[in-house]
């Protein structure tokens, strides 16, 4: 690489970090938040279909259409004054998915942790750790941010000091439909381990999907399935949920500490693991329970 090369990939690091805090600082300087209406901020990315669903937003009337990207505060200027006016001028509810304890997700959680000082209402739903280090796994006894700064907290991760509050997605009714068993080993992937050739052919003998397929045909193939074995938190969540055995292949440590464990395996060990797998019964009868509980709370909170 050629000295202007070296230096351009400089400025260009250094000008997608400016943009990145830019937004960020806007909101604590600015001396007015408020607590108009409310927007639902989560990793709003229809092309991974937990992302996309474990947004509150999709549960309930009262928060049709008030949602936000997590990741807006880093776009183009058009997109980062959007940002900067829902947070400023309305309450918040944070979550669901991994957000908690991942550096991609850090400057956005530390903002809405300091808000709660300042007189800005927050909800943490349904979010959870989400650690990439594999010596995180399974020992995650704290997040990166302090929870008590928040106005209310639920969050997707059982034992922690935390109220458990599991991911919102449980009260679509799609979970409801029944389907005939046809499968007796289905695999989930990760979109991102489509791109792994070695993991693809591996799993060739069974019949397969992912989370960047439809959500409805994710669904279906779930319930058409006993035993699914996958690298999604989503899949994992919402095959427990419909009375599957599961056996999960972490990526993250978002596999630990869910209510109903899955057996954990690895791609090279899944078959000799295969006969520890179990199946839950009314798993979803208590998460959407404990959801709407929790809902209860939330909303008397924010008034609406």
């Amino acid at each position: 690489m050629s000295l202007s090369e070296f230096l351009l990939n400089k400025l260009s690091h250094f000008n997608r970090s400016t943009r990145k805090k830019e937004v960020i600082n806007r909101i604590l300087k600015n001396p007015s938040q408020e607590n108009i209406d409310i927007v639902n901020l989560h990793r709003y990315d229809p092309t991974n279909i937990g992302d996309y669903y474990c947004g509150v937003h999709h549960y309930f009337e009262e928060l049709k259409g008030k949602h936000l990207d997590i990741f807006d505060y880093k776009r183009d200027q058009e997109t980062r004054d959007n940002w900067f006016e829902k947070i400023t001028k309305n309450a918040l509810i944070i979550g669901g998915g991994g957000l908690l304890n991942r550096e991609g997700f850090d400057l956005q959680m530390k903002l809405f942790e300091q808000l709660g000082d300042k007189g800005k209402k927050t909800v943490l739903w349904g979010l959870g750790h989400n650690a990439k280090e594999k010596s995180s796994y399974g020992k995650i006894s704290n997040y990166n941010v302090d929870t008590s700064k928040f106005g209310l907290v639920g969050v997707r991760d059982y034992g922690m000091k935390e109220e458990w509050v599991p991911c919102v997605s449980c009260l679509h009714p799609i979970f409801d439909e029944k389907h005939e068993v046809k499968n007796d080993i289905g695999v989930i992937f990760h979109k991102k381990t489509l791109n792994d050739k070695s993991v693809l052919k591996k799993f060739e003998q069974f019949p397969s999907t992912a989370n960047n397929a439809v959500f409805e045909d994710v669904v279906k193939f779930i319930g058409e399935t006993d035993t699914v074995l996958t690298d999604s938190y989503h899949a994992m969540y919402w095959s427990i949920m419909l009375g599957k055995k599961v056996m999960v292949f972490p990526n993250s440590s978002k596999f630990y500490n869910f209510k109903y464990q899955p057996v954990i395996s690895t791609f090279s060990n899944f078959e000799a693991d295969l006969k520890k797998v179990q199946s839950y019964s009314g798993v979803l009868e208590d998460c959407r329970e404990t959801n709407l509980k929790f809902a209860n709370k939330a909303f008397d909170y924010l008034n609406l």
